[in-house]
């Protein structure tokens, strides 16, 4: 289904003496996004040059990302408003949500350049601060993936078009619930940071239940790709696709009802980064270049 998907967008000349089949380019794309590991061991798995590996994943990335629109979306209807409210209703009885957003970092190693330490996050080391809304079920119904590490969530948000289209009434009453980094307001709901009564305790309770989908959404996402959890040395706009395309593959997997992804073995991120070397040495300072994804 994923190939046939983009295989225009892969499709070159068959004519070439180089040609690789567009599903050779999905699985060295795939084999990345699953491990991470060094793009000369991915070339020689595959048989490719380095150089051809780096190419093919900033295509495919790219394919699979200008499907965004297509797999990540927000409800929109009365009736997908009704029945997403429904199913966070059955979470924790919290009436009228539509999603739960939050943010997670992404790491990256250093992009260099003057802006390098924009990218550092409060935990000291490189990431991009990316923006999401969950659904009950744990799919990506909006993404934000261009701030770097150092970003507030709330400032992520308070420059989104999500923000403009609720303050716009898009969604009508519905709200978002998210964690006491955001503000609340009339359409994005939070907790009390101290409870005085019984009632805003309940209340607490039933919001942190309901909004927990979006760090589950987190943790099914970077086990299904620990490219997204391990790190990327490739530059900032190619991990900025690389980010929104394993969003999109994410949703194709709920909506084929995938299993979701066993929990970490322990010991395997060491293992994989045990003998890291830099990919591409022409990319060890690359200029932070921003896609407005």
């Amino acid at each position: 289904m994923v190939l046939e998907i983009i295989r225009p967008s892969l499709e070159v000349d068959e004519t070439r003496s180089r040609h690789i089949h567009p599903m050779v380019q999905l699985l060295i794309t795939l084999r990345f996004y699953a491990l991470e590991s060094m793009q000369i061991a991915i070339a020689d798995f595959a048989g490719v040059c380095v150089s051809s590996v780096c190419r093919i994943i900033q295509r495919v990335s790219l394919a699979l990302a200008e499907q965004r629109q297509r797999f990540i979306q927000m409800p929109s209807t009365q009736s997908q408003l009704l029945a997403a409210s429904r199913d966070f209703y059955s979470i924790a009885k919290f009436p009228r949500t539509i999603g739960a957003i939050d943010c997670t970092h992404v790491k990256i190693q250093s992009p260099g350049g003057d802006h390098a330490e924009n990218y550092r996050n409060r935990k000291s080391w490189f990431s991009l601060n990316v923006q999401t809304v969950s659904s009950a079920n744990l799919k990506v119904l909006n993404i934000v993936a261009r701030w770097p590490g150092a970003s507030h969530d709330q400032h992520i948000f308070n420059n989104s078009t999500l923000k403009m289209q609720l303050e716009r009434g898009d969604y009508g009453h519905f709200i978002l619930v998210g964690d006491s980094g955001y503000r609340n307001t009339k359409y994005l709901a939070t907790p009390f940071l101290r409870c005085e009564s019984p009632t805003e305790a309940l209340y607490n309770e039933s919001q942190i239940r309901t909004r927990n989908v979006v760090e589950r959404s987190y943790g099914v996402l970077k086990r299904r790709f620990p490219v997204l959890s391990l790190g990327m040395r490739v530059r900032i706009s190619t991990v900025q696709l690389i980010i929104v395309a394993c969003a999109v593959l994410h949703n194709i997997a709920i909506d084929a009802k995938e299993s979701e992804p066993p929990e970490e073995i322990e010991g395997f991120e060491e293992m994989l980064t045990a003998t890291i070397v830099p990919d591409c040495p022409n990319m060890e300072r690359q200029q932070v270049v921003f896609v407005n994804i």
